[in-house]
């Protein structure tokens, strides 16, 4: 009896391990590919699968998208840069059958594909344009994967350039030369605004000079704003017309006094004629 009833167990410990083994569960985002003899059956799931115990055999495919991480590449670009470039790719499989049986490790192949891309695209890009164009190098760059890795079932949906690393000569040539292109343009914006101030102060002038009394008013208003500033010395500016009209009356004076100074030097110079005859 003893004999019998641990044959009984041993039996139906194995019983359970056969059913264990004969039933899956698989997840909403899982798939199952059945082998059946070592020949492809069919995709199973998501549930409740029963297997044939030591017949078919299930390789369990993930459908999510896979987040992978492209280690940093060394890339020389088209201008002579060496850079070193990372990325991210973002992937998903589409058919599950073809994932498994047309490679042998579709995220490695992925992996790999996706570095020997962003090495090739890069390399005849530009430093500029890899700083400036990113979006264009990424579609550029997912277009590509996608079509090397669709007879796999799997589709790349997007890879992001993350970080470009240049060396620091460059760096530092790369700073002043956007502090050159800053200056430049301070120097353009202060240029205009002269050029702006120049325009308004001429049609300024040309307003006054048709009115003189706005002068006037425009010399009061100096002397108004110099008199609020609490200041020790008090310049006050003069018109042109009045400094004029002072040169053009001082310049009269000195020309008359310079004709009656020649006068009187010609009479005192002139001798004396005499008028008696005997002399």
């Amino acid at each position: 009896m003893a004999v019998v009833g641990t044959l009984l167990v041993v039996l139906a410990i194995f019983f359970l391990i056969i059913l264990f083994s004969a039933i899956k569960i698989l997840r909403e985002y899982e798939r199952g590919v059945i082998f059946r003899l070592g020949r492809l059956i069919n995709q199973k799931g998501p549930g409740l699968i029963l297997l044939i115990p030591f017949i078919d055999r299930m390789v369990k495919i993930d459908l999510r998208t896979v987040t992978l991480n492209i280690p940093p590449q060394e890339v020389i670009t088209r201008d002579n840069v060496p850079t070193s470039v990372n990325a991210v790719c973002y992937f998903r499989v589409i058919d599950p059958n073809r994932a498994i049986t047309d490679v042998e490790n579709y995220l490695i192949a992925t992996s790999q594909i996706s570095q020997t891309s962003l090495r090739a695209v890069l390399g005849k890009a530009e430093l500029d344009e890899i700083l400036s164009e990113r979006e264009r190098l990424n579609e550029s760059l997912q277009k590509i994967i996608d079509e090397q890795t669709e007879p796999w079932g799997v589709k790349v949906t997007t890879v992001e350039i993350k970080d470009v690393e240049i060396p620091e000569a460059m760096q530092r040539a790369m700073a002043r030369q956007a502090e050159a292109e800053r200056e430049r343009r301070a120097k353009i914006i202060n240029s205009e605004g002269e050029y702006q101030a120049a325009e308004k102060l001429t049609d300024a002038a040309d307003i006054i000079s048709r009115n003189p009394a706005s002068l006037q008013l425009r010399y009061l208003q100096t002397l108004l704003e110099i008199s609020g500033n609490q200041n020790s010395t008090v310049i006050f500016p003069l018109p042109m017309d009045l400094i004029s009209a002072f040169q053009q009356t001082l310049g009269s004076i000195g020309n008359a006094e310079a004709g009656s100074g020649g006068g009187v030097q010609q009479t005192i110079g002139k001798p004396p004629e005499d008028s008696s005859p005997g002399a």
